[in-house]
């Protein structure tokens, strides 16, 4: 040493030089093992075996659910009641064949009534008939007396219009002859008929409904081959 001054140098000391000391707020904790008791994984079975129980029992309502709505819309779709099924088998108007048609008017016709329902037979209850010739009504009458119709069967509806059933007068009847050197008159005719459902022992409540059947003669006044059995659409009121 010389003039007070030190011989020693400086020594410095950076971070590198000191060991990391383990910060105790960031080591990781280790988990605590719990110890259950018995009652705690009794009630745990208890629970497991309920929901079990649970789902057991959702499981077979849902099946049984569905299996009643298959059966029923089964039924359903059995006993559903389709409405009668009607064809134009004949029509004629055999005085457009003779001179002096007129004198002696009539008109005659046939039509198949088809019950087509498995299981459900059709109450009617009345049954009229009317002749329109271009819209315009030309006779009515009561066709048949109140009747039941099975299941599956067919009925055959006819009628005969004259004199005081057919309303026509000489200027109508030119109609139909003017017509008829074209080769062919139209006429339509309406059913209208008041029907109940049977099924079983209950009957449905009472329905009106309206059978329409267009029919073309030639000029002997037979219906034409292409208007025979032809389909008559039906519709209620």
């Amino acid at each position: 040493m010389s003039g007070g001054g030190s011989d020693m140098l400086p020594v410095r000391y950076t971070l590198q030089d000191y060991p990391a000391q383990p910060n105790p707020q960031h080591q990781p904790q280790q988990p605590l093992k719990r110890h259950h008791t018995a009652r705690y994984y009794a009630h745990r079975v208890r629970e497991s075996f309920t929901n079990r129980v649970i789902k057991v029992l959702c499981t077979i309502f849902l099946s049984v659910l569905l299996l009643v709505g298959i059966v029923l819309f089964i039924l359903w779709l059995s006993l559903r009641p389709h409405r009668p099924r009607f064809h134009i088998a004949d029509f004629t108007v055999p005085g457009l064949a003779q001179p002096s048609g007129f004198e002696n008017a009539l008109v005659s016709f046939n039509v198949t009534d088809r019950n087509s329902n498995q299981h459900i037979g059709i109450y009617y209850d009345s049954v009229v008939g009317s002749i329109f010739y271009q819209d315009q009504q030309i006779g009515s009458a009561p066709l048949m007396d109140p009747f039941f119709q099975e299941p599956k069967t067919t009925t055959i509806m006819y009628g005969t219009f004259t004199g005081a059933t057919l309303t026509v007068n000489s200027n109508r009847w030119k109609e139909f002859m003017d017509a008829r050197q074209q080769g062919t008159v139209v006429f339509r005719l309406e059913i209208t008929s008041v029907i109940r459902f049977k099924v079983t022992t209950w009957d449905s409540k009472r329905h009106k409904m309206h059978v329409n059947c267009d029919a073309a003669v030639g000029q002997d006044g037979s219906i034409l081959p292409g208007w025979k059995n032809k389909k008559c659409p039906v519709y209620f009121s």
